[in-house]
């Protein structure tokens, strides 16, 4: 089987949701697809350099190949002339089509020509779908999903989830999708080598009996921030104590980190607290592992791959009830889940900071959740199914 990975960036500035794709693709091609990446080289939109890799020719690695494209001309929305006219031109090479994102102009326009090559794509969106991400640019998505994105899904093979929550939310525009929920994986945590968790205690000046708090993700508004520093103040108040880290950035909007980052500053949390920026390798592993509870109480999340990734290193999370695989952290008692309010948030970071015995029972159960549902091998396995079934139901027809 010949499947195409296409997503408009696979940079680090973008997140989890876009970096899946270099997981689940060596996952895929341990069990015998032949994957090709199509992507673009663009790394950020404030000026940031372009990523500084080899353009239009085939790199492999992992057991895939992946390509990157010039982003041009439109570099905010990560578009490519040169992906879409060799996609034109090798369509018809492949079996299937797996498109990663939706209202991004490089995976709209890719779409458009899988149809027109009768190449049979699946769509992931990324969360776009979710009605509160839909009210961001609210009338502008929704002449882009009049014109562009609705006949997308109206002809997509599939429309690939990563939860029942993103698939029972999502907005489909009138049209009647098959949908497909494959969960994202993640890489099993290995012990961190030259940083370890004693090492990154030690290097962030937080004594070993002090449990660490950890924020771990994109500084944005919807990651509730708003909520949880509040809450961390009202703690330190009741005479709690703790330190809080806040690992992770936003060069897309680069005002609003500013502004929490000025807002810590200015409060109680000041000496309690350590900004790290962004985090990735040793220090991300060491984070993950050293800390004691992890928290994202996002106003919606269409899985929460950070969540996964604490969950892997045995860390248990308070999360809130958007955050979309939060009925599986109830389930397998991985962690708290509350609601998006900040005495409720402040309660659940109090009943996890005030048992320790507690929090080490359910950091363990989501290790073993996350490493039995959420490793690579796993969601290549039900991916591969998904592939065939597709093409099975294509043939028959």
């Amino acid at each position: 089987m010949q499947v195409l990975q296409i997503v408009p960036s696979i940079s680090l500035i973008y997140g989890g949701p876009s970096q899946m794709v270099l997981g689940l693709s060596p996952a895929l091609a341990r069990q015998g697809v032949e994957v090709t990446i199509l992507t673009t080289n663009s790394n950020g939109d404030s000026g940031q350099q372009p990523l500084d890799v080899p353009l239009n020719t085939p790199i492999k690695q992992d057991g895939y190949q992946i390509i990157y494209f010039r982003c041009a001309p439109f570099r905010r929305y990560k578009f490519s002339f040169d992906l879409l006219k060799w996609l034109n031109r090798h369509a018809r090479e492949f079996n299937l089509a797996h498109i990663h994102a939706l209202f991004s102009p490089v995976s709209t326009f890719a779409a458009t020509v899988c149809r027109r090559q009768n190449l049979p794509y699946i769509l992931r969106p990324l969360g776009t779908l979710d009605p509160a991400d839909l009210q961001k640019k609210k009338h502008l998505k929704q002449l882009y999903a009049a014109i562009l994105e609705r006949p997308n899904l109206a002809s997509a093979a599939a429309v690939h989830f990563t939860s029942l929550q993103e698939a029972k939310v999502s907005e489909r525009f009138g049209v009647s999708t098959r949908d497909l929920v494959i969960p994202l994986g993640v890489n099993p945590m290995k012990k961190a080598g030259g940083v370890g968790t004693e090492e990154v205690r030690r290097q962030l000046g937080i004594p070993e009996n002090i449990p660490l708090v950890l924020f771990m993700s994109r500084i944005d508004p919807k990651k509730g921030l708003n909520l949880l520093l509040p809450a961390l103040e009202a703690l330190l108040a009741e005479g709690l104590n703790f330190h809080f880290v806040l690992a992770g950035t936003n060069p897309q909007e680069p005002e609003y980190e500013e502004k929490i980052k000025s807002q810590v500053k200015t409060s109680p949390l000041r000496s309690h607290t350590t900004i790290t920026g962004f985090v990735t390798g040793e220090l991300k592993s060491a984070l993950l592992q050293a800390a004691d509870i992890f928290v994202l109480p996002s106003y919606y999340e269409n899985f929460g791959i950070a969540v996964a990734e604490a969950m892997a290193a045995g860390t248990p999370v308070v999360i809130s009830d958007q955050v979309h695989i939060c009925q599986e952290v109830r389930e397998s008692e991985s962690g708290w889940v509350g609601t998006l309010d900040v005495l409720d948030l402040t309660n659940l970071l109090r009943i996890a900071l005030q048992n320790p015995t507690e929090r080490h029972r359910r950091g363990l159960r989501a290790q073993d959740y996350a490493l039995k549902n959420y490793s690579w091998d796993a969601i290549a396995t039900q991916t591969i199914q998904a592939y065939n079934q597709i093409l099975c139901h294509l043939d028959v027809r």
